[in-house]
């Protein structure tokens, strides 16, 4: 099964449970319905939806005021870039939001553009912005269980948050993994235990850190492989105690922000660990970003494994 099929089939499952739910945003009901993301969720919404035009600024003071008279709702987006229109409602009119505690949900559903090939306007890898400069939950998934679990149990939940899949991952094969631990409330998942190394995967990088398992697994290196669901600040301290097990981290981060979720861990690793190696794979010296072309991490597999063997 491809990846957007899945999202769309869990989608459906919570969506089919809840009753006067609003569902709206441009084509998610014509069309290509966001390439499949939404296809069908009409026929099964037993609420109201809505195809909408391009008014983005509109549309998100909509989902607020929907909110804050006791109705839920979903704001489906087929890219982040266009919520850049609607930033003066996440930061201003939210900040008043959340002071009482909301019976409705309001969730924001973009699509994360980072497939390539889009040009300038469609490049806005940059979720952990939108969630730092209003404080907003924001959970990204990538596979089977993470994207299962945290759309089950956040989808509808009384409130606001936004929700993001990767639109390079949509139609590739879902990603089905064991999950050893997660933290209760879906923040993070762990999939692998070893001794040698602890591998943190931000945004949606843990198709990467599979592939870098893979290769260390051939020089014998057993590694501990986390994936971070979440753009906010939590407890890392389990993350930690594996850290200071292995004595070794790799950070894996495929976002475009200068102000990363990745940064908060290294703070605290660096305030409380003394280990022998860390190495950060991120976009830091990536050149020519903003124009249309592969948007992948170019990540050289053997040399990182040469800093471990050598």
């Amino acid at each position: 099964m491809k990846y957007v099929q899945y999202i769309n089939f869990i989608l459906k499952d919570v969506i089919k449970k809840e009753k006067n739910l609003i569902l709206y945003g441009q084509n998610i009901n014509a069309g290509s319905c966001i390439s499949g993301l939404t296809r069908g969720l009409g026929d099964i919404n037993t609420g109201l939806t809505i195809n909408t035009p391009n008014s983005e600024n509109t549309l998100v003071g909509i989902g607020f005021g929907l909110m804050l008279n006791g109705t839920s709702s979903i704001f489906f987006m087929k890219q982040m870039d266009f919520l850049l229109l609607g930033m003066d409602h996440l930061v201003n009119t939210y900040n008043i939001i959340r002071q009482s505690t909301p019976k409705a949900s309001f969730t924001i559903f973009p699509v994360n553009v980072d497939s390539g090939y889009e040009g300038p306007q469609s490049l806005l890898n940059n979720f952990n912005d939108f969630c730092s400069i209003a404080d907003i939950e924001g959970y990204s998934f990538s596979n089977k269980i993470d994207t299962e679990k945290i759309i089950s149990n956040y989808l509808i939940k009384p409130g606001f948050r936004i929700m993001s899949p990767s639109q390079r991952l949509l139609l590739s094969d879902v990603i089905d993994l064991d999950v050893l631990y997660n933290d209760k409330d879906y923040k993070y998942f762990q999939y692998l235990k070893g001794e040698n190394i602890t591998i943190v995967c931000f945004n949606y990088s843990l198709p990467y850190g599979i592939v870098l398992n893979e290769a260390l697994k051939e020089s014998d290196i057993c590694v501990s492989l986390f994936s971070i669901n979440i753009y906010t600040k939590f407890d890392y301290s389990y993350i930690i105690n594996d850290i200071k097990n292995t004595n070794n981290l790799i950070i894996i981060d495929d976002s475009k922000s200068n102000n990363k979720a990745s940064d908060i861990l290294l703070k605290e690793v660096y305030s409380c660990c003394q280990i022998d190696q860390v190495i950060i794979i991120d976009r830091k010296d990536e050149q020519n970003r903003f124009y249309p072309r592969q948007d992948k991490l170019d990540i050289d597999y053997s040399a990182v494994v040469n800093q471990f063997v050598s």
